[in-house]
């Protein structure tokens, strides 16, 4: 028998997303629809499974977390990239290491300009008032002719700006690698970071989260942003300075920050974000659609088919198939 975990369900929405009847009948799916974070409560759960699929990087894979599951022969991310996941590990370990469609396509795209127009005609707070018997408390902000400055102008960041040229916003881009012949093509005009923070009615950051981009929004950079102007980040907490933002949004420095990612995530219950009034925050939602979870758990079904018939897919780890520790289904 083939035991696989899908682990962080949040939603228990799993089942309906894939065709798990279409495994094997001697192959045994257990759902987990909590997020165990500690590293000992996660071996005891896990380490009579064959199979792990681990949705994004809710649940981290490192070196000591694999070591201690001797069982797991296949671990699946989705998407086809995972930094919380130590796929060097799981090559000496002789564990596969596969991936799936991102799941992302539009979405996260989507998201951040419902956290933007949400942010701007403050829907959170006149949807509370409504529902309290109140009427029309607040002036919102149009969007037309305000600066929308998208840090970052790859795959979510272009079609950020190509949207924002729709709602007639100028834009201004920059990151570390942006030419200003790249921006051009994305109707946007390349600045200096400084430039884009300072001028930038709505901030919006679309990196990944790499040595170089984590704090590369802090003190110094939110003093720049004018007390008007709105932060939104769909990209990875840990690129801003998370007491940094809390300090500026407590101290009305900026106007207002629109954020679905975090340094810890799921968000503690006692965190100072979950009570300013001054921002929209969405749990991790940018790549969650109906869609994108169909692709991944998809996916993650014919990876399992694959593996058990000896020709693994979608393989992030390749060199493991030949290594002689390999773990071969049973």
């Amino acid at each position: 028998m083939l035991r696989v975990a899908v682990l962080d369900d949040y939603q228990a929405a799993a089942h309906a997303m894939a065709d798990w009847g279409a495994l094997p009948p001697d192959v045994e799916v257990e759902m987990f629809h909590d997020h165990l974070a500690e590293e000992n409560t996660l071996v005891e759960r896990l380490e009579r499974f064959d199979v792990v699929i681990g949705m994004r990087e809710r649940t981290p894979f490192p070196r000591s977390l694999l070591e201690r599951l001797p069982a797991l022969k296949m671990l699946i991310t989705t998407g086809m990239g995972n930094a919380a996941f130590d796929f060097d590990a799981c090559t000496e370990l002789g564990i596969v290491a596969s991936g799936t469609s991102s799941g992302g396509g539009p979405g996260t795209m989507e998201l951040t300009w419902g956290l933007i127009l949400a942010l701007a005609r403050h829907v959170s707070s006149e949807d509370r008032a409504t529902r309290a018997g109140q009427w029309q408390t607040s002036v919102g902000d149009g969007l037309a002719d305000k600066t929308l400055g998208v840090i970052g102008l790859g795959n979510i960041g272009s079609r950020m700006a190509a949207v924002g040229n729709a709602f007639q916003m100028p834009v201004i881009a920059w990151s570390q690698n942006l030419t200003a012949e790249k921006a051009t093509e994305c109707a946007a005009t390349l600045v200096t970071k400084d430039e884009l923070l300072a001028r930038a009615d709505f901030v919006t950051i679309h990196l990944r989260l790499s040595d170089r981009t984590r704090g590369l929004i802090g003190r110094r950079e939110l003093k720049m942003m004018k007390p008007t102007a709105y932060l939104v980040n769909t990209s990875r907490g840990p690129i801003v300075d998370e007491a940094a933002l809390v300090d500026a949004l407590e101290r009305k420095a900026i106007a207002g920050a629109g954020l679905d990612v975090f340094d810890q995530e799921p968000l503690p219950p006692d965190h100072p974000l979950r009570r300013l009034e001054n921002t929209v925050i969405t749990p991790h939602l940018g790549y969650v659609t109906l869609e994108g979870y169909q692709g991944m758990y998809g996916h993650a079904v014919e990876n399992i088919q694959s593996y058990l018939e000896g020709q693994p897919a979608r393989v992030i780890n390749p060199d493991v198939l030949d290594r002689t520790n390999l773990r071969q289904p049973s």
